[in-house]
């Protein structure tokens, strides 16, 4: 007889997003192999062993051994273009008695004392039908375990069992993906950045939708400002988007501040701000030949976001511009920033109050807004383009030590260290950091610069986060700020 045997080995089975599901077949296999490509990036990037192959209209992708559950739920659940995976149990069969073997330790506790039914999806050549599958396999389950009986209507448990040829899935649990189509699928852009709640949120359903987004900042607020936007650049690229190698940009916009505030009409300083912008930004777009840019505007939000004045906005611009935001409420982005886990940047970044209309024209005339545009230099957008400051997006944390001081790293803690988890909160909630002998404080990386303030000064603090990336910049920021007693800890290994 045949001998049975089951691996386990931890697999997800992926479900692309619907919109990806009814494309001609060309485009389909094109947006497929564009995901299992960024599934790999993703991997390589946040040192993830996985393995990644596709089975007709699903996607499979097999864990390292080294790689926990938490881990591959959380990269999975990161990446656009998955509509939902199903952990499964994988194993070869020759009966449908083998079937029922390999299941019952994943799927026979579930019906005890319920009702049921067993659903079987079959694909390749077999001597029986998916009904005949259900039926027999469903009879072993009703005469093995304690149930209330089969119910196809309305059961108490469902359970699911795929076939592909002679292997058979047991699906052990299922989970909500991000959705959307795969980075870079859609095109490229450059999203203007600020630090804000609309921007951060304007980036990612930029990124769900399949763009691959450059960064674009213009510096108007001096170096904190400019570290707090790097920051949250660099946690959105991370968690979402780390499957490209994307730009972020620095535009000094200090000296065309500077006229605006000096030389046009304050009525319509606001719009005119953001035509300099939109203008600096299309031209950075093309000398990269990037498709189009991205802002956090919406409509009536803001007095510069009257339909009228959006069309001034736009007109400046020699590309597409998208505006991911631009019919939802305040309170819609605030909400969407919380989970995303961007809305702390929002509430921490250091305020500039530059250009602020004292009574802002909601419907100002275009000739009269080109007449103040006249009154400045009309090199200063050609100056901002050339003073641009560009580089790669993986290199932030390298970049910010210019400007801020290096950092002890250690791997062993001296016996009074405190330990600060500057992880974010949904990560730090999945996988507390607990360290025998010492104090763990957690407390999100975008609230450090305003609460270390109120720890002791005589202790000694070693930052952790999983990569030591957003630690070290966390550490180096405090220590620009005149608190010595900081240190990164990365556990060995990591």
């Amino acid at each position: 007889m045949w001998a049975f045997f089951c691996l386990y080995i931890m697999k997800f089975i992926l479900r692309l997003f619907p919109e990806i599901s009814i494309k001609s077949k060309p485009v389909r296999n094109r947006l497929i192999k564009n995901l299992q490509q960024n599934l790999v990036n993703v991997g390589r990037h946040h040192q993830v062993g996985l393995h990644v192959y596709s089975q007709w209209d699903k996607i499979i992708v097999r864990f390292d051994e080294n790689v926990t559950k938490t881990q591959a739920v959380t990269e999975l659940s990161r990446i656009p273009g998955i509509h939902s995976f199903m952990e499964v149990v994988e194993f070869e069969f020759q009966t449908l008695e083998d079937i029922f073997e390999g299941s019952r330790e994943y799927l026979g506790h579930l019906i005890e004392n319920k009702t049921f039914a067993l659903r079987v999806r079959r694909r390749g050549n077999h001597e029986f039908t998916s009904q005949q599958a259900e039926r027999i396999i469903g009879g072993m389950y009703k005469a093995h375990y304690p149930n209330l009986g089969v119910n196809l209507s309305h059961p108490d448990v469902t359970l699911n069992i795929e076939i592909d040829s002679n292997k058979a899935f047991i699906i052990t649990d299922r989970y909500q993906g991000l959705g959307g189509f795969p980075v870079s699928s859609q095109g490229e852009v450059i999203s203007l950045i600020s630090g804000g709640f609309d921007s951060g949120v304007s980036t990612y359903n930029a990124i769900r939708r399949g763009l691959k987004v450059n960064y674009l900042f213009f510096n108007m607020g001096g170096t904190a400002h400019e570290i707090g936007v790097k920051q949250e650049s660099y946690f959105i690229w991370d968690r979402f988007a780390s499957s490209q190698r994307v730009k972020f940009t620095t535009v000094p916009f200090e000296k065309i501040v500077g006229q605006i505030l000096e030389r046009t009409h304050h009525g319509v300083r606001g719009v005119i701000l953001k035509r300099m912008m939109v203008r600096v930004a299309s031209k950075l777009a093309k000398r990269y030949e990037i498709d189009g840019i991205v802002t956090g505007e919406s409509v009536g939000q803001v007095s510069s976001q009257t339909l009228i004045n959006l069309s001034h906005i736009d007109k400046a611009s020699e590309v597409l511009v998208l505006r991911p935001l631009i019919m939802s409420d305040k309170q819609d982005i605030i909400d969407t920033a919380q989970r995303i886990g961007t809305a702390g940047f929002a509430e921490s970044m250091p305020e500039y109050c530059g250009v602020i209309s004292d009574h802002p024209n909601v419907c100002p005339k275009e000739s009269f807004i080109l007449e103040q545009e006249a009154l400045m230099d009309d090199n200063l957008v050609e100056m901002a383009v050339n003073e641009a400051r560009t580089i790669d997006i993986k290199d932030i944390p390298q970049d910010t030590a210019r400007l801020e001081t290096d950092v002890e790293v250690v791997e062993d803690l001296n016996f009074h260290d405190v330990v600060i988890d500057v992880r974010a909160p949904d990560d730090a909630l999945k996988n507390p950091l607990v360290i025998e002998g010492h104090e763990v404080i957690t407390m999100p990386f975008y609230k450090v610069a305003q609460d270390f303030e109120s720890l002791d000064k005589l202790k000694s603090y070693a930052l952790y986060c999983d990569q030591g990336v957003m630690s070290l910049m966390q550490a180096r920021q405090l220590k620009e700020m005149g608190y010595h007693n900081v240190k990164v800890y990365r556990q060995k290994g990591a």
